[in-house]
């Protein structure tokens, strides 16, 4: 195949919502921003040229609402099938996220108080149901779909064959991309220790850039620097039992 091509297609902001059109044989959309951004989002890739008719697949990274709010109604203007994490199977069906949100810091605690974080979505059953590392050869992508659960359990993300990582919620930009460049908690984990770990496998398949729900694409040896650094501070944390985790309970 030949090599995959991602665009940011900016839903809020610049960069400070952020779903994706990958191009390689067929197109396939990854997340669909909040609710009422499905149009957006159709136009967006129209303009990149591209048939809505001909996307192959929208794949859901995680079940936040600003990353499968529209997933229903884009389903409906592509007719292309959506996929997603059994283990968010929850909130895509219900259209809720499941709360409360865990803040991951001060942007965190400030933004939980958005009413916009806790409508109801459109709810929605995901056609393709994602348990474990997932082709998407047969969807006219050379890549595939990889299970990073600690941001919510059924987050993923998508590894390309020429090693792009659209990485969803795994990692962020500082201050939900104004600082562009800067590595950062996105503003909630469900698990952080968890979620790291996943980001660090990831890391290890050696990516060459990692394009996130939240500001700029990101260098993966200035991330690898700052998970190094997240690593100490969650070990202190944990230590001193000030780390919770959707479970409730503190590690």
């Amino acid at each position: 195949m030949s090599r995959t091509k991602v665009i940011p297609i900016p839903v809020m902001g610049r960069t400070a919502i952020n779903a994706y059109l990958l191009l390689g044989r067929r197109p396939v959309i990854v997340d669909a921003g909040t609710p009422g951004s499905g149009r957006k989002i159709h136009d967006r890739i129209t303009e990149h040229g591209v048939d809505p008719r001909d996307v192959s697949l929208i794949v859901i990274t995680h079940g936040h609402i600003d990353h499968f709010g529209s997933a229903a109604e884009l389903h409906r203007l592509t007719g292309a099938p959506v996929a997603g994490h059994i283990a968010d199977l929850g909130p895509y069906r219900s259209g809720r996220v499941r709360e409360p949100y865990l803040p991951t810091g001060p942007m965190g605690r400030v933004m939980d108080r958005n009413k916009e974080l806790h409508v109801q979505a459109e709810p929605l059953d995901p056609d393709v149901l994602i348990r474990g590392e997932t082709s998407l050869e047969d969807f006219g992508i050379a890549g595939r779909i990889m299970p990073t659960p600690g941001h919510t359990a059924g987050s993923i993300s998508v590894l390309t064959d020429d090693g792009d990582l659209v990485a969803g919620d795994l990692v962020a930009n500082s201050f939900m991309g104004l600082i562009p460049g800067k590595p950062a908690n996105p503003p909630f984990h469900d698990d952080p220790q968890r979620n790291l770990t996943s980001l660090r496998e990831m890391l290890a398949l050696n990516p060459t850039r990692l394009h996130v729900g939240h500001g700029s694409p990101l260098e993966p040896d200035r991330v690898r620097r700052w998970a190094d650094r997240e690593h100490e501070r969650l070990y202190r944390r944990a230590a001193a039992g000030r780390l919770t985790t959707r479970a409730g309970e503190t590690a």
